[in-house]
């Protein structure tokens, strides 16, 4: 019998699906549909609500941001820390991870912020660990492009020692909250760090008291050989990408090996694979919907766009109709490698059709695709599964599929839980 598996959500604080037949046409910019959407998710028992996040507006199709907000593709989004607030005061189990980027905050200013997130939320915060990968989101912050890729793990190793130094910079009894004394905390148990290292010097300590999880829960998305063995070092949760139930497993299989040579028990971080579920009441009505979503004509050139924002390459210099040549990139390379399906002998353009099938063509009824996902975890050996939808985009139509359709499917398999058994992030993920 297959053993329950965790479930999440990857999106971003953008504009929805405001071209879509059900779209309603109001605002996404107060976030109300996304603590909505929050909302609905706490209703289905999900682990969290994954917050993805970029520093740019994205020239690298043809040169232009032209078809990056003709097609609204990573931009215009939103800052997710003050989402990831609002959301933790309407709820109260969901986890709440934040994208927030080692190049863009200042160690003490993300510590800062990450604390008060989880005090706020009562211990459900996460921090989605990013090194950014454009150099267009570089030069945002006073640098002509990005380091290269190997010395933005060097540093993102440096900086989780840092914040993490900080977090543990109060003692957890340093409130003390003496009334007799007249002593709020005890100074002795609060600590500069006085680190001093390759990238940062951080003297400390935080000027937060320790939040319910002391640390948030880390959370981080690696493809690369390099950013394997980071995720596997620091994350509590991964986000991942690979294409098959084959491929999953031989990646959950390779970071657990990193952890466990790290020291680390490798049932102590969750690896948790992105999917794009197209539900419908019939089968037939299922794979109709996915082929009209694929076959929109200006679904290729979005495709083509999303995966450069990431990959800072411009796909529109090769030839929709033949395969794509091998390729490196100082950006995701991870996210690359996933897209390219290299030595698969497809063309660019079934590539692109193909940009949102997750790594596993998840269409079909409710019960089907919770069918689906069960055999597939089967093969992975676990840990669960991110939902998302194409481009990102959210509306309420498919947060009620999901939530209200597939959940109570996987539900019924035994496959996911069906209420909630503690109050902080780090223990929902580790329950099972």
């Amino acid at each position: 019998m297959t053993k329950r598996f965790h479930l999440g959500w990857f999106c971003n604080f953008s504009s929805g699906v405001w071209d879509h037949p059900f779209a309603s046409g109001a605002s996404p910019w107060d976030g109300k549909i996304y603590v909505e959407m929050a909302q609905a998710m706490e209703r289905a028992c999900f682990d969290y609500i994954m917050l993805e996040d970029t520093l740019m507006v994205s020239e690298a199709y043809r040169g232009t941001a032209e078809a990056t907000l003709q097609h609204a593709l990573q931009a215009p989004k939103h800052d997710p820390l003050p989402l990831a607030a609002i959301i933790a005061a309407a709820t109260t189990h969901l986890g709440i991870v934040a994208t927030m980027s080692t190049m863009a905050y200042p160690p003490f200013l993300l510590a800062r912020l990450a604390s008060t997130i989880d005090s706020l939320s009562g211990g459900r915060f996460g921090w989605n660990i990013v090194t950014s990968g454009e150099d267009a989101a570089a030069q945002n912050f006073g640098m002509g492009e990005l380091p290269p890729r190997e010395v933005r793990y060097a540093m993102a190793d440096e900086y989780v020692e840092v914040v993490t130094q900080l977090f543990d910079s109060w003692s957890p009894d340093a409130v003390v909250m003496d009334r007799a004394r007249g002593i709020y905390a005890d100074h002795t148990k609060v600590r500069p760090i006085d680190f001093k290292g390759t990238y940062f010097k951080v003297r400390g300590p935080l000027n937060t008291v320790p939040s319910p999880q002391v640390r948030p829960v880390y959370v981080q998305a690696g493809g690369s050989p390099r950013g394997r063995e980071f995720a596997a070092r620091t994350a509590d949760s991964i986000i991942a990408t690979a294409n098959g139930a084959a491929g999953m497993k031989s990646y959950r299989d390779d970071v657990r090996a990193r952890a466990a040579a790290a020291g680390r028990n490798p049932d102590d971080t969750k690896v948790l694979f992105l999917i794009y579920p197209v539900l419908g009441e019939t089968t037939e009505e299922a794979h109709a919907k996915y082929h009209r979503m694929t076959h929109q004509p200006s679904f290729i050139e979005a495709a083509l766009a999303s995966i450069g924002t990431v990959t800072d390459i411009d796909f529109s210099q090769f030839d929709l109709d033949s395969e794509l040549p091998r390729l490196t990139t100082n950006g995701e390379q991870g996210s690359l490698d996933k897209f390219a399906q290299w030595g698969s002998g497809k063309t660019l353009r079934q590539l692109a059709a193909e940009r949102y099938d997750g790594g596993l063509k998840l269409v079909g009824t409710p019960d089907e695709v919770a069918g689906m996902m069960g055999a597939a975890m089967d093969e992975i050996g676990g840990d669960g599964f991110l939902i998302s939808t194409p481009f990102q985009r959210v509306s309420r139509q498919v947060v009620v599929e999901i939530t209200e359709g597939l959940v109570p499917a996987l539900q019924r398999r035994g496959l996911v839980r069906t209420r909630y058994e503690h109050t902080l992030l780090r223990d929902t993920l580790l329950e099972f």
